[in-house]
């Protein structure tokens, strides 16, 4: 049992988190007992986008164990159709999601994912919540960016390294792709109702969630 709910006593009027808190918090996030580490902000607005959009082909960069392609199923599910493709370079993925009959795994990264295998879908959204270095959200945003559905999105996640101090470590990490590339685009926005949905950017994804508005 968590530590917190072996005292009798302790109530407290203290109200106090900031990013840091969150941060650490996030690392113990879990979606049906499978690690997920997703901001429970991002957590909420990942439900109601994918509600809205109803995308039948999800790619996501970045597996990890597999929580986060385990929730984007299960949220296809409710929709009756859809796959996710999960792309990592090395396969630590928990049973139930090895399982899941809408998840398929590629396990030799973004760069050799086959673009022709995105042919037949309506409506697809790409989440880059891979290496979060610079030079990989630059290319992951190149290489995907025209297979995106109009109305829908390339999500960029991770932004928020920025204001953790990790912004060096990273080559300028996502927020620095994202300002380029947006300078660049005629079909892209940064959509703000997401970013700013709990406040400006309250989000882990700060100025990720972009929107292919042509």
């Amino acid at each position: 049992m968590n530590s917190f709910f072996k005292s009798k006593n302790n109530y407290t009027d203290t109200v106090k988190f900031d990013v840091k808190s969150i941060e650490q918090g996030h690392h113990r996030l879990k979606y049906k007992n499978v690690p997920m580490i997703k901001c429970p902000f991002d957590y909420i607005i990942y439900q109601m986008l994918i509600f809205d959009i109803k995308p039948d082909l999800i790619i996501e960069i970045g597996t990890n164990q597999g929580g986060s392609a385990l929730y984007l199923a299960d949220l296809l599910d409710l929709n009756k159709k859809g796959e996710v493709h999960t792309i990592d370079i090395v396969d630590i993925r928990h049973d139930d999601v090895k399982s899941h009959p809408r998840i398929k795994f590629f396990p030799t990264g973004y760069e050799n994912y086959n673009l022709d295998l995105t042919h037949g879908f309506e409506k697809i959204l790409v989440i880059d919540d891979g290496s979060h270095t610079y030079e990989d959200v630059k290319a992951t945003l190149e290489k995907f960016k025209n297979i995106v559905s109009k109305e829908s999105y390339f999500i960029v996640e991770d932004g928020i390294l920025d204001k953790l101090g990790w912004k060096k470590k990273y080559n300028g990490g996502p927020n620095k792709a994202i300002k380029e590339f947006i300078e660049t685009s005629e079909s892209y926005i940064i959509d703000r109702y997401w970013c700013d949905l709990f406040g400006i950017n309250a989000t882990f994804n700060t100025n990720g969630f972009l929107k292919k508005a042509k």
